[in-house]
């Protein structure tokens, strides 16, 4: 059985598939349409879901009915989509109508069942998030192998397109339309380790977008027009504009953005100065990670570019300029991410086939620290305690102990945080339990708090008597993201229910 390997993107999405087993070639899927990507947009035809290109279309003439950007919002309990029908869609539900219309694309254009997939998330997503993202594939009728960061599977394509030759360190930037990560993972062989990854989840070529917009707005207004940017529709007009203006500034010196009789120029150099803050910040995260990967300058091997917003000339610039390295264009931005979901999926469902055909093994790290919050002895004040730092090669276990507060005291609360900050204001709760303690006299008792990350960089708790070596329970988190498998289940049969 044939499993897909799919980037769910902010703005774009694509699908892959491996085709020659012996050498793990893969190879892009093309939707219905012919594309070999299909816009993450979905417009409501009064209850009708239609998905891709004419959805996309669609938001200029009907914006109030078009949902694009959803993954921002993954993880997002109370965040919902209502279509002018009245029918409230969650972030899940809206992915999953995606995911559905890609494998139904895909079981057209292979003359086969689509049953399979691996997913991909930006590296920096927490847990919620990732648990959306699969809750999203099992909505859509898919059984989820695997969660795989999106940097690591573009390093997978990058790393299966020639035989495996000698060890070499590559820097990942991935800039996509709504998020940004950049990972630098050692490739030796079929074996890619993780050495080190940070990124931005609200980063991406949207607000590159956003920028221009801002600025033609204000150039429309000195001309006497109203903001573009009070109205549904100007808006999604103007935005329409600005990131054609945007993509053609990729190639050419200048363009003319028109908006009704108007036409503002825009200069690939203003364009460059109006986007620096936003392109600072990916500069910032880059060094970061390079110095904790322990990277110098012109020690790299190859600079991989990522997702459709790198064509920008200026992030180029960039990565050359504090890398000392050219950057490497021999994976199709737009592909890469895919066909290293279908290597890696490939990979899972082909254990029982010939040695001789090759297998990647992935070092993934975790994105985030993963810690509890816990009283301070001198001051009583609440402190993030990290259990297992950012960055930590996956599977992980940390372990930590704790004393109670108070004598014999028969409950304790365990708060999972995600997040590196010692103030827990500045990180994420991920999820929280109480755990009954058994009676222990007037003695302050050590309770040791185990915390892991899985390879998919899911979070699993469970807590010890340390002093007894006895277990006082393993506890599914109550995330904010969670649905309950009967609710997975009913919104899988409505899902199926729909002509997509």
């Amino acid at each position: 059985m044939t499993a897909l390997g799919i980037d769910l993107g902010t703005t774009y999405s694509a699908m892959a598939i491996v085709e020659d087993a012996q050498q793990s070639h893969a190879r892009i899927v093309p939707n219905t349409a012919g594309e070999t990507t299909t816009p993450s947009a979905v417009y409501f035809d009064a209850e009708r879901p239609i998905v891709g290109t004419q959805a996309r279309l669609a938001a200029t003439v009907a914006p109030a009915d078009c949902i694009e950007l959803v993954k921002r919002h993954m993880g997002d309990a109370s965040w919902r989509f209502e279509t002018s029908a009245g029918t409230s869609y969650s972030a899940a539900q809206i992915s999953a109508l995606i995911l559905r219309r890609l494998a139904l694309d895909a079981e057209a254009a292979l003359n086969e069942s689509i049953r399979q997939a691996v997913i991909t998330v930006p590296a920096y997503f927490d847990d919620a998030r990732r648990r959306a993202t699969a809750q999203a594939g099992v909505i859509a009728g898919l059984d989820v192998l695997r969660v795989l960061n999106e940097p690591t599977a573009a390093a997978l394509a990058f790393g299966y397109r020639t035989a495996p030759g000698p060890e070499q360190t590559v820097l990942v930037y991935d800039l996509g339309g709504g998020t940004f990560d950049v990972t630098v993972v050692r490739i030796d062989g079929d074996d890619f380790r993780v050495l080190a990854t940070a990124g931005d989840r609200n980063l991406g070529g949207f607000d590159f977008d956003n920028v221009l917009m801002l600025h033609v707005d204000e150039q429309l207004q000195k001309l006497g027009d109203e903001s573009s940017l009070d109205g549904e529709h100007a808006e999604a007009v103007l935005r329409d504009r600005c990131e054609q203006a945007k993509r053609a500034l990729s190639t050419l010196p200048e363009v003319s953005v028109k908006i009704g009789e108007h036409g503002i120029p825009i200069s690939r150099g203003l364009f460059t100065e109006l986007s620096a803050p936003l392109l600072r910040s990916t500069e910032e995260i880059t060094q970061e990670v390079l110095g904790e990967a322990d990277i110098e300058a012109g020690y790299l091997d190859s600079v991989l570019l990522v997702g459709g917003s790198t064509r920008m000339p200026m992030v180029a610039a960039m990565l050359e300029r504090i890398t000392g390295t050219r950057v490497d264009r021999s994976v199709h931005p737009d592909e890469a991410v895919a066909l290293g979901a279908a290597i890696c999926a490939d990979q899972i469902v082909a254990g029982h086939l010939p040695q001789r055909r090759r297998r990647p093994t992935i070092f993934d790290v975790t994105a985030h620290s993963l810690g509890v919050v816990a009283r301070s002895g001198n001051t009583g004040a609440e402190i993030n305690t990290v259990v297992i730092a950012r960055n930590t090669p996956i599977p992980a276990q940390g372990r930590r102990r704790f004393h109670t507060l108070a004598e014999n005291q028969r409950e304790i609360l365990v708060v999972v945080t995600e997040g590196e900050d010692e103030d827990p204001a500045y990180v994420t709760i991920v999820g929280s339990a109480r755990i009954r303690v058994p009676p222990h006299g007037h003695d302050e008792m050590v309770v040791e708090v185990i915390l892991g990350y899985t390879a998919d960089g899911m979070i699993e708790v469970s807590v010890l008597d340390a002093q007894r070596q006895r277990e006082l329970g393993e506890f599914v988190i109550d995330r904010q993201a969670a649905i309950d498998k009967d609710e997975l289940d009913k919104m899988r049969a409505a899902l199926h229910t729909l002509d997509i």
